[in-house]
């Protein structure tokens, strides 16, 4: 797509929504622009140093509403794939979030930790041996292979209250919530889906019991930080390396997925796809995507993402100052958040390449947005 001229930004008729306020629970946000959760690699031997907290710090002061960081590993010592993966425990990686937290309120911005255990995701692209062997509902690969160990219920339970110690240190650090993430095949959502959950105990069967181990570490997380603390749940249908796997073929399994989550005290959900703009129901003759229906089957606030902010979900290639921007796209995202389809839009690489890409898109200064280019990421800060 060609860069917009000044007459294509005049084209951005009516923007105004993704700045408008809203209250997250107990979370007062200024716009509903999110900073999507986006793994870097940065913090070596899993702990985060100041040029995590400057990085995270640009972003506050360049507009963002929200800060979702990259997810951070729980303490079960299978939840890490890498030692550049920063964990959310032991004392340096504490004092490090610490820092990080600071840093982003000193800047007038609100963050939360993404929590997560990747399960036997963590086997992915892995380059050297395991010292802990891969954990899963029952020892399967993505691709439904055997790998790894079968979860014991000890050892359910003992990850379920890891969730819930890392989810109170957030409290006690002065974050603003925290995500758990429930997305793209890690542990949470290999509970969720039938080919990698074959369990026949109170953890598996049908897509209620499916969904227990997620709402119990909902329900332990709430424990752990009280009635008014927000927890955001990040949810996905596809898994890494199966854009097609579905969990909920329709709005019936989707309300008996979503059900029991909701009962245990999500406060907003993430819903995560690759393109925001596409139905994830056309055959029920809705246009919503996967946070509308999420919301209006819950009820609960949703975060919308999927390749906002570019003219292509697979814009890797942009060089130079281009500038991926779908005007039009751009126009359609905020009437769907005007409508109240969904409340908040996560962006990920437009905002990875332009840190102040909130205040720029706001004032409608298109053209000074730095494109998106996958080879230079190493020089992005």
């Amino acid at each position: 797509m060609p860069v917009p001229d000044r007459d294509d930004q005049n084209q951005a008729t009516d923007l105004q929504p993704l700045f408008d306020p809203l209250l997250l629970g107990r979370l007062s946000l200024p716009n509903r622009i999110v900073m999507a959760p986006m793994t870097r690699q940065r913090s070596p031997g899993g702990t985060p140093g100041e040029d995590v907290a400057q990085y995270y710090a640009r972003r506050a002061a360049g507009g963002v509403g929200l800060i979702i960081t990259e997810g951070t590993t729980i303490d079960d010592p299978a939840s890490s794939p890498g030692l550049d993966i920063p964990q959310f425990h032991g004392d340096a990686a504490v004092a490090g979030w610490r820092r990080v937290r600071e840093a982003v309120h000193a800047a007038g911005g609100r963050i939360v930790p993404q929590l997560w255990h990747l399960g036997i995701a963590r086997n992915l692209g892995t380059k050297t041996p395991l010292a802990e062997p891969s954990i899963s509902p029952s020892g399967l690969t993505l691709a439904g292979g055997q790998a790894g160990v079968a979860m014991t219920e000890a050892r359910i339970e003992a990850v379920i209250a890891s969730f819930a110690r890392a989810a109170r240190l957030a409290l006690d650090l002065g974050f603003d919530g925290v995500e758990l993430h429930g997305a793209h095949g890690y542990l949470i959502d290999q509970f969720f889906w039938d080919l990698t959950n074959r369990r026949d105990d109170a953890w598996g069967g049908d897509p209620a019991r499916r969904t227990r181990f997620g709402a119990e570490i909902v329900r332990a997380v709430r424990r752990a930080t009280g009635p008014e603390f927000p927890i955001i749940f990040r949810w996905s249908q596809w898994k890494t390396g199966n854009y097609e796997a579905r969990i909920a073929k329709d709005p019936h399994e989707l309300a008996s997925l979503l059900e029991p989550l909701t009962e245990a005290g999500v406060t907003a959900y993430h819903c995560s796809t690759r393109r925001h703009w596409e139905a994830e129901f056309p055959e029920s003759g809705a246009s919503l995507n996967l946070a509308g229906w999420t919301k209006a089957l819950t009820g609960r606030p949703t975060i919308a993402v999927g390749s906002v902010g570019l003219a292509r979900a697979d814009a890797v290639e942009v060089r130079g100052n281009a500038v991926e921007v779908d005007v039009d796209r751009l126009n359609e995202l905020a009437h769907a958040l005007g409508r109240g389809e969904f409340d908040l839009v996560a962006v990920g690489r437009a905002i990875l390449a332009t840190p102040d890409w909130p205040n720029l898109v706001h004032e409608r200064r298109f053209n000074d947005l730095r494109g998106y280019n996958a080879h230079a990421l190493a020089e992005l800060t």
